[in-house]
């Protein structure tokens, strides 16, 4: 397998990973129908194996919904074990609910759905355990080579500083280029030594896997032949932009310049895919999902009228102007979560401690149950499931004017839920505002079907643990 061929999120350590967890949900679904065909009711081999495929699939479903597959996830061994728990609850209500209802010739018991979840939560929160303890992922990481010192190259070096942020690959030094400005880089992490004659060299005898052409100044500076073999050698040559894009799932608006916007891949999707989910499938989604949760709604509606509606005769609901799609104005709809003299004073951003907030709001704010009425929107065609979301008129012209492409973010649809709020937490700055902007980039370049649907399942995460907004 050449050095190239390793690159990329899918290493040997996630397959492994991905395998083993296969594997144990497998044999644990098999060990509980095999318990309960021989002490309970006999149970065809075939009927088991296909139980186990459903039961194994359905888990990992559920686990990718809580946040268990993702590749920068921070929690300790009893939040990993607290998700494991949560997944397996979720897999038991979706095979008993609603899969077994539907075929129910594929149900062996509710005791057999029992005993492979116990196993599968000791299993599963065990091979974790061992996996990350001993750091399996140091098998495939890629020895990376950052040829510069400067401001750019310190990008990565705060933006990459956790293990979890470098668990695809190992930073082996920082080449000081000519014409670096400097950045406070720590001199135990340079890389020093002639880079215009032995750059070739030194990648070799170091087993560099990948190049990160990061320097201040590039013009006449980098020594263009040692690159070129190095690329023709199969070693990975590959733009700083286009680094962080991939490790971090952003683009760094900060580093962007004018021809790569012009010559970027995945920029130029065609009108069809600049609505993220086609309109149909919205609103399939959106009666699916106000038929399941209007009860959740109707007391939500209740509860704000008898907090604070009753007395000041303020709507339960709350109108805002926002902006959409190619920068149209429209209303977005929510459950009201601060006092009616919240914005007396004009219009200021919400904080995550806002003395604003009413006592339901916080609830409902926390969890998104706000968000609900919003599937009017979506029903009216303003917005989608996913997508960036709408901001202010009064924020957005002025954030247009402090960061570079920031009204490019109109250029799909507003959604309920977005790549940036799976990535990134609360925010209510400026600062936070450049942040999710970078993750709104990512998703407009990369934006497709399936990114939508995963966005969708791990939207679980954000409603159960009452993350981002």
């Amino acid at each position: 397998m050449s050095k190239a061929s390793r690159y990329g999120r899918n290493t040997i350590a996630d397959k492994l990973f991905l395998l083993g967890e296969l594997v144990l949900l497998v044999l644990s679904s098999l060990l509980a129908s095999y318990a309960y065909s021989y002490y309970l009711s006999p149970v065809s081999f075939e009927h088991r194996l296909i139980n186990a495929a459903l039961f194994a699939a359905s888990v990992m479903l559920c686990a990718l919904s809580v946040g268990l597959y993702d590749q920068k996830l921070r929690e300790g061994q009893k939040g990993i074990i607290k998700r494991v728990v949560i997944t397996l609850l979720f897999n038991a209500i979706l095979l008993e609910l609603i899969i077994f209802q539907l075929f129910s010739v594929l149900h062996i018991s509710t005791l057999y759905l029992a005993a492979a979840s116990v196993f599968s939560a000791i299993s599963v929160s065990a091979f974790r355990a061992f996996f990350h303890y001993n750091d399996i992922t140091r098998i495939s990481r890629r020895r990376v080579l950052i040829l510069g010192a400067g401001e750019r190259a310190s990008i990565i070096e705060r933006r990459m500083r956790r293990n979890v942020d470098k668990r695809n690959f190992e930073i082996v030094g920082f080449t000081p280029i000519e014409g670096d400005k400097d950045a406070g880089i720590a001199e135990h992490k340079l890389a020093k030594f002639d880079y215009k004659n032995d750059l070739y060299q030194y990648v070799v005898e170091h087993n560099i896997d990948q190049l990160v052409i990061a320097c201040d100044e590039r013009r006449n500076m980098l020594p263009v032949e040692h690159l070129f073999k190095c690329k023709t050698r199969g070693i990975d040559v590959i733009e700083i932009l286009d680094f962080i894009e991939r490790e971090t799932g952003q683009i760094a608006v900060n580093l962007i310049y004018p021809s790569w916007v012009i010559y970027a891949n995945g920029l130029d999707l065609n009108q069809r895919f600049k609505t993220n989910l086609d309109y149909k499938l919205n609103v399939v989604l959106a009666i699916l999902l106000l038929a399941v949760t209007w009860p959740i709604m109707l007391i939500t509606t209740l509860l704000i009228y008898l907090e604070d509606g009753r007395k000041t005769g303020a709507s339960v609901f709350y109108r805002q102007i926002r902006v959409g799609y190619d920068g149209k104005p429209f209303y977005i709809v929510k459950f009201r979560s601060m006092r009616p003299d919240a914005e007396k004073n004009g219009a200021r951003w919400a904080t995550a401690d806002d003395d604003r907030v009413t006592r339901v709001g916080r609830i409902i704010r926390k969890y998104r149950i706000d968000e609900l009425p919003q599937l009017l929107n979506v029903l009216s065609g303003d917005m989608g499931f996913v997508g960036p979301r709408p901001e202010r008129p009064e924020f957005v012209n002025q954030l247009a004017k402090d960061i570079p492409y920031y009204n490019q973010r109109h250029n799909v649809k507003p959604g309920l839920t977005g790549w940036a709020q799976l990535k990134y937490p609360y925010g209510s700055t400026a600062e936070d505002a450049q942040e999710k902007l970078k993750f709104d980039l990512y998703y407009i370049k990369h934006r497709s079907l399936m990114l939508d649907l995963m966005i969708l399942v791990r939207t679980v995460e954000i409603v159960l643990f009452g993350k981002g907004r």
